[in-house]
């Protein structure tokens, strides 16, 4: 694999994001990502699965290239497949984050049990600022932070630092600026190496149940919206190429109901 690594010790597996400093989640990436948890997935020896990335940040998010009309199906499609695997992943899953964890990283972030980050990351999803909308965040989000601040943060795309989203329960443990593998190892250590993996496998199982229904259930209804109605509008596809031409977006003001 060329842009993900995954390594196992003691118990842990850790699986990488190699391609800084943005991480793009493309169409390679993805697909390693899934191949990864792949393997994964017949491991019942573990402890725990530990999500991070190389580089300053976590990750700037999908492709915006194939967020496009035309592939955009076949990108949906592929990461929200790789969500549900990891949702079926036999082991907790920890998202560990530094720097910028935005818009389909921040929906990769949001599939793990917990989540672990660096105070000053910046968590959030913009895609709204593209005349898009996350897909994933609109069904995940809302289990951790319910509703009403979940709609503040895809209606407004503004952004959390990891201390903030730790406050607002977002993020499980935020730690001071530079100390995110001693943070997470500590955890490890002190709260997941030391139990069994067979009542660890079980119990995330359980604990899942409304994530899973989430992702089986409403989430192909968030997809067809997407998809049917949402990019069959002017403004999404303006929007995802103002962004990539590098000028103002010029919204048409209506659209289709």
């Amino acid at each position: 694999m060329n842009k993900v690594r995954m390594e196992v010790q003691e118990h842990v597996a850790r699986v990488t994001l190699a391609a800084p400093k943005a991480n793009i989640l493309d169409e390679v990436m993805v697909t390693e990502l899934a191949h990864a948890f792949a393997e994964l997935a017949a491991r019942h020896d573990l402890n725990a699965v530990v999500l991070t990335a190389d580089g300053p940040h976590f990750s700037f998010g999908a492709s915006v290239q194939e967020h496009l009309p035309g592939p955009v199906a076949g990108m949906l499609r592929r990461f929200h497949a790789l969500l549900r695997q990891i949702v079926e992943t036999p082991a907790p899953t920890i998202a560990a984050i530094r720097g910028q964890c935005l818009g389909g990283g921040f929906e990769l972030a949001l599939a793990c049990d917990l989540i672990i980050a660096d105070e000053t990351a910046q968590l959030g999803c913009p895609e709204i600022k593209l005349a898009v909308f996350p897909p994933a965040a609109c069904v995940l989000l809302p289990l951790r932070v319910g509703s009403s601040r979940a709609a503040e943060l895809v209606l407004t795309g503004a952004t959390m630092t990891g201390a903030k989203a730790a406050a607002a329960g977002l993020v499980n443990r935020a730690v001071p600026a530079g100390e995110l593998e001693l943070g997470l190892s500590s955890w490890l250590a002190e709260d997941l190496r030391a139990h069994s993996p067979a009542a660890l496998r079980h119990a995330v199982n359980a604990l899942r149940t409304a994530t899973r229904r989430a992702l089986d259930e409403e989430l192909p209804q968030v997809e067809r919206l997407y998809l049917e109605r949402l990019m069959v509008e002017p403004d999404a596809e303006e929007g995802l190429r103002a962004f990539l031409e590098k000028r103002p977006p010029r919204w048409r003001r209506g659209g289709n109901l």
